[in-house]
């Protein structure tokens, strides 16, 4: 879908509360939301899949304050990683996030393996060092997009990246994994 399609399906559901139009872009941007909360959570799937939900409704329910003025998915970000960071900041949430439970209910496998080195290695990070990676290694994003998302300086996010990579490539060096 372009963008164009985006601001045509965000118009129906801003004027006319098209639901059919909302379904179209939660089906496109719905795994993409979800694996950002997956790697900020470090693996934990029920939360993830609550913050996607809440993210979701927050779109819905705000979308007609949608200005155009970024591509949607920009927009949509900045409100997931909102969603987050309320919740990290919520007294009743411990902040902390582990791979602990992730471990104890994963399978074996080559697969469920490299995931839990991975979130190990996502566990070694700050939040904002997360985020950026997981932005732009993951999701693909451009470091002017992601200081859009974050409303931190692009210098920022460069330098969130470039810590972030240095701990991630030393993490996994480190736990025998090659360059």
């Amino acid at each position: 879908m372009k963008p164009l399609d985006d601001i045509s399906l965000v118009t129906q559901v801003a004027v006319f509360r098209n639901k059919r139009a909302f379904d179209k872009l939660v089906l496109k941007y719905q795994e993409g939301v979800r694996r950002f909360f997956l790697n900020q959570t470090l693996g934990n799937e029920l939360l993830s899949d609550d913050l996607a939900q809440e993210t979701f409704i927050k779109v819905y329910t705000h979308i007609a304050h949608f200005k155009g003025l970024s591509n949607f998915s920009t927009w949509l970000y900045k409100i997931a990683y909102n969603v987050y960071y309320d919740h990290v900041r919520s007294p009743k949430n411990a902040a902390h996030f582990d791979v602990t439970e992730l471990k104890t209910h994963a399978t074996t496998g080559a697969d469920n393996t490299l995931k839990i080195d991975l979130y190990e290695a996502f566990q070694t990070l700050n939040d904002k060092e997360r985020t950026c990676i997981t932005l732009q290694l993951v999701e693909g994003y451009a470091i002017d997009k992601i200081a859009t998302i974050m409303e931190l300086p692009p210098g920022t996010v460069k330098s969130h990246l470039s810590r972030g990579k240095e701990k991630l490539s030393t993490y996994l060096k480190n736990n025998g994994y090659d360059q």
